[in-house]
């Protein structure tokens, strides 16, 4: 989803603006020095004189706030639960063994739009070059995305569903870096669809696969994991679209 500014009535104070501005101003600095789990609400309004509430009005969560101190123009964990619930409702019993493409499909989409990938690319070469820019989105994809992902595809808060939801999270990284950082050819001109079926069926693995042996996967749990159900076909599925903004408005627009 879109990250959302305040609906701004006819007289709006200049003050308000510059209250933002400092709001985000101490979001970058503290996000920066503390990481993403280390920055408070409560410390970001300190530094920039005004109540948590007002920062809580503006902004509404930590991770609405960092999307737009880091001008994300969508918020990672509201575009994934948004996406693969409608993709769920959309194909039912067939969802769980299509999750992996889904879920590469929509990724690369979203990176397909250009603010979105200028501001994903920023976030991995600081990451690549700071060490406060490596906790920062460490501490952002763990708390964020990760959960979020968990949630979404039923993995569960155990070890073994944290692992899954790290590993996707380790493969979507590492393609956005070789495809966007790097340039690495082909894969860096590859075609969405082509994508979509090479790294969805590593993806659908990782979510339901058996990940046996090793690691703190069902092995190491005892638990019985699902192997992939085949989904029928050896076409990637249509990539769903980014849902619209609040306003209305297609967040590529």
């Amino acid at each position: 989803m879109a990250v959302s500014e305040p609906r701004r009535g006819p007289g709006r104070r200049a003050g308000e603006s510059r209250t933002r501005e400092a709001i985000l101003d101490a979001a970058r600095r503290r996000f920066g020095e503390q990481g993403y789990d280390g920055a408070t609400i409560r410390g970001i309004a300190a530094d920039a004189g005004v109540n948590p509430a007002l920062v809580h009005h503006f902004y509404g969560s930590k991770e609405r706030l960092f999307a737009a101190a880091m001008r994300l123009p969508v918020v990672p964990s509201e575009l994934i639960t948004s996406v693969l619930g409608a993709e769920r409702d959309r194909l039912g019993d067939q969802f769980q063994s299509r999750i992996g493409e889904i879920l590469i499909g929509t990724v690369l989409q979203a990176w397909d739009v250009a603010g979105i990938r200028t501001a994903f690319l920023g976030l991995l070469r600081s990451a690549a070059t700071t060490d406060q820019g490596v906790a920062m989105l460490r501490e952002f994809v763990a708390s964020t995305i990760v959960a979020s992902l968990t949630q979404v595809a039923g993995l569960g808060d155990d070890a073994e569903g944290r692992y899954r939801a790290t590993l996707v999270a380790s493969q979507v990284v590492g393609l956005g870096f070789a495809r966007y950082v790097l340039g690495l050819e082909p894969l860096a001109s590859a075609t969405t669809e082509d994508l979509v079926a090479a790294i969805g069926p590593t993806v659908q693995r990782y979510l339901t696969g058996d990940l046996a042996p090793g690691g703190p996967g069902p092995a190491a749990t005892g638990g019985q994991a699902s192997r992939v159900v085949p989904a029928g076909t050896n076409r990637a599925p249509k990539t769903p679209k980014i849902p619209e903004s609040p306003a209305g408005r297609d967040v590529r627009s």
